[in-house]
């Protein structure tokens, strides 16, 4: 199995972040209620805008700038949604506290998809401090590891700038009194006495720097409470005790939870029923594509498993969590002859592509199905995918052109 870690998303600050998804390619600010810069993208700031200005001032520099106010609540709900889309994609331990930086658990090659399908900075760690320091270092849609241990982890802290602190709980002040002493980075404090640091940075600061130094750190990431669920609930007017009975109310129930999915997919199933002597609950992994009948062979299955038939079901309530909207790829790029991807990749690399040409796409016969062909020449290519094709040499084709002869004549002969 792939080893797992401790993956960060950096997409801090989150305002920015959601008005330049908005608006790509854009020079974008992010305004206060007061109609002042909060933060700006660096297109912006290469137009000359800086935080602090007015939107009339910041629209004299940058004309083509576009600036918009985001609310918390705005924020907050957006920030929300993508956690719920981590969780149903990717991992079950989810933690987002903060907006703008996500922790979860992941393989590197799922790392690696989730920082180019969000186009984000991704650090992989053994705790969520060192993966944040990665995160920090890394470029949109890459990813950063920091997962040795030991010396490797060492060699790699010890390259933190200073402005990276903050994940340790330094405030700017502390930064900036640091910079005047001509510090440049984590290795120079690493450098100072334990109680030089307390004295220095102060006692609570301090003591957290001290700890994360000698190795104590957060290694698990909290599984996560899914908040946008859909369900769908049903009182009957006898105690349901029977499984035909029960397939009866799950057909009753689940048609409008269908229609309340709209095409999503959802990670979980939870079921529960309300009995005489309390409520029993049951929940299942699922999987896409999503099928009503299998749901409700699946949520008759969880609820017995419970028990809850032999007490009786008053209420019945099923519902779905870990929502996301499924995707399709539809090609290996997108606007194929804008982009021309493929010429720049035959160019360095001539006999990377292929085409698959087919031959008889209901033959039995693997070989006699399709073929791999060259890209530009149209030339069988043996490839390990090119199905195996025995070709019988001249001598083999000779003998057997004999032998037909022969067998005509003795065929035909008196």
């Amino acid at each position: 199995m792939a080893r797992t870690f401790i993956a960060c998303v950096h997409l801090a600050p989150w305002a920015l972040t959601l008005v330049q998804r908005g608006h790509p390619g854009v020079p974008v600010a992010v305004l206060s209620e007061a109609r002042k810069v909060v933060h700006v993208s660096p297109e912006a700031a290469l137009a000359g805008v800086t935080v602090g200005m007015r939107e009339t001032a910041a629209l004299s520099r940058c004309p083509d700038l576009h600036a918009e106010v985001i609310t918390a609540p705005a924020a907050q709900t957006a920030w929300n949604e993508l956690l719920e889309e981590l969780y149903a994609r990717y991992a079950d331990r989810v933690e987002g506290r903060t907006p703008g930086t996500a922790f979860l658990t992941l393989t590197a090659p799922a790392a690696r998809e989730l920082a180019v399908a969000l186009h984000a900075p991704v650090g992989l760690g053994t705790s969520l401090e060192v993966a944040q320091l990665a995160a920090l270092r890394a470029k949109p849609g890459e990813v950063k590891e920091a997962a040795g241990a030991g010396q490797a982890e060492a060699a790699f802290l010890a390259l933190t700038p200073i402005g990276h602190l903050e994940v340790l709980g330094l405030t700017p002040a502390h930064l900036e009194r640091l910079r005047f002493l001509g510090l440049r980075g984590l290795a120079d404090l690493v450098k100072w006495s334990p109680a030089q640091r307390e004295a220095f940075l102060g006692v609570d600061v301090g003591k957290a720097l001290n700890r994360f130094l000698r190795g104590e750190r957060t290694t698990a990431v909290a599984r996560y409470v899914p908040g946008q669920m859909i369900e769908a609930r049903l009182s009957v007017d006898a105690p349901v005790h029977e499984p035909g009975e029960l397939d009866a109310a799950l057909v009753e129930v689940l048609p409008g939870l269908w229609t309340e999915l709209r095409g999503r997919t959802a990670a979980y199933l939870h079921v529960k029923a309300e009995t005489a002597l309390g409520a029993l609950s049951a929940t299942r992994k699922l999987k896409w594509p999503l099928d009503e009948e299998a749901l409700q062979r699946l949520a008759a299955l969880a609820l017995t498993e419970t028990d809850a038939l032999s007490l009786g079901i008053d209420r019945l309530t099923v519902g779905f969590s870990g929502l996301a909207q499924p995707s399709r790829m539809v090609g290996l790029w997108a606007g194929l002859a804008e982009l021309e991807v493929t010429k720049d990749v035959l160019g360095r690399f001539p006999d990377a592509l292929v085409r698959v040409h087919w031959l008889d796409p209901f033959s039995y016969v693997t070989d006699a199905q399709y073929e791999w062909v060259d890209w530009l020449t149209g030339e069988v290519r043996a490839t390990p995918m090119t199905p195996p094709r025995v070709m019988p040499t001249r001598a083999q084709r000779h003998d057997r052109a004999v032998q037909g002869v022969l067998a005509f004549f003795e065929a035909v002969s008196p």
